[in-house]
């Protein structure tokens, strides 16, 4: 194949590619000889949109924090390609959230290094975790959760892929700068999704440091019926701020739990969705319910080091010895918290679902306790009686009369209530099976000491002024973690 030939005045030809629709710019490419359709393939400045380019002049980290398909493992491809050609021999670190996320979407994904770099590679070692180009430089793959593994070797740059979902990813990130000392200028790029933590805060108010991002909608190349869907289904939410619109939101200062907290404790490939009651029960993650003992995809993995559940590393039937459904009912026309909780064998607890149900009437919202029970094979339901006391067993007992029912009363505020849940998720002891928003922002809400602030970022769709969702699970986790130790001295079994 003839070696590709520079276009001339290719400032140009980019600035009249851009002015084109895609119509036009479909009959400019048409009429290029062989050639020349290489040089415009291989022109990333042609087909890179603006928040894709490298920033000009001296930095050392370069942020590209933005929202999904905005173009983000392309632009962090491209970077690492024109690294490798501009310095022969380079030695740079590819690191992601593991070492199979970093050689399924940094080396072998659509936008990957193999699809990008193209005859610019020699060849690719997966057990080396070595990346060869053709003029010498290589490329290593490195895994979030393992920061030693950055101890001792030097890199000229480094493509840090969704930092957000890194397991240690203080302990990663300083462990790369150490190593980070190759040639006059040695950079970093950040490619991730906006998720708060404390690691991408510092990286981001450091000297040197340089930002861009935009939203899903900036990438020209998407199909406007994607961008339309997004639109509808997630506009004003706070999935679609931080997923679509590339939004940083920050944490409530003080609150038990924060957004870096709870990705740690996610169940990144929970069973299907469940077909029990509530407001938006089909998109919740969950058990099926036909049987107690289940096939999830949870396997205790080797200890990384860091509060946090063991990594998820194959399937394995783990047996649910008891299942809880915890219940806070709403004073008036409220919202319901309605949440399934169960503990395995091992003593993890598991966030299956959450039923919660706003503006219903008492019978209403029980029936949705009673299918909620049904679907789980829950083996009791806690339900606070605070808010209407008697009633609370008469309406559920009502809508099925078999439900194993017990009540508590709530001696303390929802946050001192919350507060040794929370240390159980720190400890590694609860993951949560799939994305809750709602009930997510209401533990984002809760701050140690006491008090409820409502998350700045849950928007006008977001929880209201009490957190009854996390209540719900509380009083789930309580029961099935912490039985009686935690100061509940008013329980009444039925």
């Amino acid at each position: 194949m003839p070696k590709a030939k520079a276009l001339p005045d290719d400032e140009a030809l980019r600035i009249r590619m851009a002015a084109l629709g895609p119509l036009h710019r479909a009959r400019f490419i048409a009429r290029l000889d062989p050639p020349e359709l290489d040089a415009v393939e291989q022109d990333w400045g042609v087909w890179g949109h603006k928040g894709q380019h490298a920033p000009p002049n001296d930095w050392r980290t370069w942020v590209i924090m933005a929202g999904r398909g905005f173009g983000k493992t392309r632009a962090g491809a491209e970077w690492v390609r024109m690294v490798a050609r501009d310095i022969p021999g380079a030695r740079i670190a590819l690191v992601a959230a593991s070492l199979d996320e970093a050689r399924r979407v940094m080396i072998e994904g659509s936008s990957g290094l193999l699809a990008v770099a193209g005859n610019a590679i020699d060849n690719f070692y997966p057990s080396l975790r070595l990346l060869r180009f053709a003029n010498g430089a290589e490329a290593t793959l490195f895994s979030g959760a393992s920061p030693e593994q950055l101890r001792g070797p030097e890199h000229h740059a480094a493509w840090c892929d969704e930092l957000a979902k890194w397991r240690q990813p203080g302990a990663t990130w300083d462990m790369l700068q150490m190593g980070l000392r190759l040639g006059d200028r040695p950079r970093a790029l950040v490619t991730t999704t906006p998720r708060p933590g404390r690691t991408l805060e510092r990286i981001m108010a450091a000297n040197g440091t340089v930002l861009t991002g935009g939203p899903t909608r900036a990438n020209p190349h998407l199909p406007d019926a994607f961008i339309a869907a997004m639109h509808d289904q997630y506009a004003g939410t706070r999935l679609g701020r931080q997923e679509l619109d590339g939004e940083l939101l920050p944490d409530v200062e003080g609150a038990l739990w924060t957004m870096e907290l709870i990705e740690r404790c996610r169940f990144s490939n929970p069973p299907l969705a469940t077909r029990g009651e509530g407001d938006h029960a089909k998109h919740r993650g969950g058990a099926e319910g036909e049987a107690r003992s289940q096939t999830l995809r949870f396997a205790p993995g080797p200890s990384t080091g860091c509060a946090g559940p063991p990594p998820l590393q194959k399937q394995e039937r783990i047996e649910f010895v008891r299942t809880v459904i915890g219940v806070d009912p709403p004073a008036s026309a409220g919202t319901c918290g309605i949440v399934a909780c169960a503990r395995d064998a091992a003593g993890i607890a598991h966030v299956l679902a959450d039923h919660s149900v706003t503006g219903r009437r008492p019978e209403a919202w029980a029936r949705a306790v009673a299918a909620a029970a049904e679907v789980h094979r829950a083996d009791r339901i806690v339900a606070e009686r605070n808010q209407g006391g008697e009633m609370v067993r008469a309406v559920l007992r009502a809508a099925d009369a078999r439900l194993p029912v017990r009540l508590v009363h709530a001696a303390q505020g929802k946050s001192a209530r919350a507060e040794p849940v929370h240390a159980l998720f720190e400890a590694g002891k609860v993951v949560l099976h799939g994305r809750f928003p709602e009930l997510e922002a209401e533990l984002c809400g809760l701050i140690a000491g006491g008090g409820y602030e409502a998350p700045a970022w849950a928007g006008p769709g977001g929880p209201g002024a009490s957190p009854d969702r996390a209540d719900a699970m509380v009083w789930a986790l309580t029961e099935l973690m912490l039985g009686e130790k935690v100061g509940e001295p008013r329980l009444r079994r039925f």
